[in-house]
């Protein structure tokens, strides 16, 4: 049996006709990027937004749809592209038809990035128009002619970086110091980039050495300078302990340098990791002017490693506890058992009865069993017997000044310096009956307690013994 087959004609939509005699102009939108070192005037960043912002306007099939712009940013990745992915985002709500742009190494050299984007793109039905290399995205041949030159960018990408990097290194040999100024304290760049000392910023460095070496913790000179209202190199009166530490250990301030501390393991995400050995490092000696003579930046090494020593000696999680309400945390140790002794308040209904005092840690390690049999102190004693130990001093100085005389010229580092703040404190000294904050901490590492007895252990080496009952 014959099919019989009726065609139904369309019919004439009068919508259609009016669009068909006037088709809808596309809104496009012009993606541009830049390096800031780049001086070509037609590469320029300013040249591109004006071309394509009169190229889009003065064209009969497209409607301006904005221009997106990112300046001296990487085109390795699309991570801190900030206009780019504002554009992707109004790809998304519908606001773009058509994006064009220079080539494929101002819109990604990430190959990767640039195919993933590309296909997103042409799902929501945008094409790309990459001028260089006359490609349409929407273009059956667009896919395969843009994954072979995207792969081309990348390794052009990927030969800069090798390039930039053999670059740098060369000048490392060659002993020329490479550092971010505006982050680093106490120094500016004259005109020729050389490294020169800021001498409003050198002071407040050299104060951190000083106290430092004078027995501060990190934290103490932070939370100091921020009271003095010392700026830092943003100009803000914030510090931290943990920049203090870094400063501290940094060699440039005794003017050497310490060249690729870290280096990049990936082009593409510029990941940064540090160099323990994998890379080659280069120590330039005499680099630029030094803020610290070399033997107190050496001493103040020697006193964070003396600290870091006496903390896991005495099973302390840090050196840097002590501040002036209770300067004695953390150095009071057991002459027995080498423990530490803590601070307790023996409460009584009797105000006149209450007492602090400090004990052993060891005492009462576990419940109802008496471990360390030293004796517990009464805390007035502690300032006793520093006020006993400065005194002490003063009155045999001819004693103690020759001794620090002779360790002035000692091979150890921190020992000199030791020696020679020692001479500066007492050289003009008198006898007091207070307790002085200041002194205690440049004097004293430890306190050592006996049954019988207190013994102010000073840094030069020396225990001053205090008897009690």
């Amino acid at each position: 049996m014959a099919r019989s087959i009726t065609v139904i004609p369309a019919r004439a939509n009068r919508t259609d006709m009016a669009q068909n005699a006037e088709p809808r102009k596309k809104r496009m939108a012009a993606y541009c990027r830049v390096s800031t070192d780049q001086l070509e005037q037609l590469s320029s960043y300013e040249a591109q937004v004006q071309y394509y912002t009169t190229y889009i306007c003065n064209h009969p099939d497209y409607k301006f749809a904005g221009i997106y712009a990112d300046e001296g940013i990487t085109g390795t990745s699309t991570k801190k592209r900030e206009q780019f992915n504002r554009m992707i985002n109004d790809c998304k709500a519908g606001k773009i038809d058509v994006i064009i742009t220079k080539s494929i190494s101002r819109f990604a050299r990430n190959t990767l990035d640039c195919l993933n984007y590309v296909r997103m793109l042409k799902e929501l039905g945008i094409e790309v128009i990459f001028e260089k290399e006359n490609i349409r995205t929407l273009d059956s041949k667009g896919e395969v002619l843009l994954s072979i030159l995207s792969s081309l960018a990348q390794e052009e990408s990927f030969s800069i970086s090798k390039n930039s990097t053999w670059g740098i290194r060369r000048r490392f040999e060659q002993g020329k110091v490479i550092v971010n100024h505006t982050k680093f304290m106490g120094y500016d760049k004259d005109e020729n980039g050389n490294l020169v000392i800021n001498e409003k910023q050198a002071k407040v460095v050299r104060k951190i050495f000083t106290d430092y070496l004078g027995g501060k913790g990190p934290n103490g000179i932070a939370q100091e300078l921020e009271k003095d209202g010392a700026l830092n190199w943003n100009g803000k009166a914030k510090w931290y302990e943990g920049s203090i530490r870094k400063m501290l250990s940094n060699e440039k301030y005794k003017g050497e340098a310490l060249l690729q501390k870290t280096y990049t393991t990936d082009f593409l995400t510029k990941k940064r990791v540090e160099n323990n050995g994998a890379v080659p490092q280069y120590y330039v000696e005499e680099s630029h002017p030094a803020i610290v003579d070399k033997d107190t930046w050496e001493a103040v090494q020697f006193e964070m490693k003396r600290r870091k020593i006496f903390a896991k000696k005495h099973g302390l999680q840090k050196y840097d506890y002590t501040n002036n309400n209770n300067p004695f945390a953390g150095k009071v140790i057991c002459g027995y058992c080498d423990s530490t002794f803590g601070r307790k308040v023996w409460n009584s209904n009797d105000e006149r009865l209450k007492r602090t005092i400090w004990q052993c840690n060891n005492k009462y390690k576990v419940k109802g069993k008496i471990g360390c049999g030293n004796r517990h102190i009464d805390d007035g004693i502690l300032y006793e017997a520093f006020v006993y130990a400065f005194n002490d001093i003063v009155k045999n100085i001819d004693y103690y000044m020759t001794k620090w005389q002779k360790q002035i010229y000692s091979k150890d580092i921190l020992e000199r310096v030791t020696a020679t703040r020692f001479i500066e404190i007492f050289k003009e000294a008198q006898t007091s009956e207070r307790f002085d904050a200041g002194l205690y901490f440049k004097l004293v590492e430890k306190v050592i307690i006996y049954e019988d007895g207190v013994s102010m252990g000073l840094l030069d080496g020396t225990e001053v013994r205090y008897g009690i009952v």
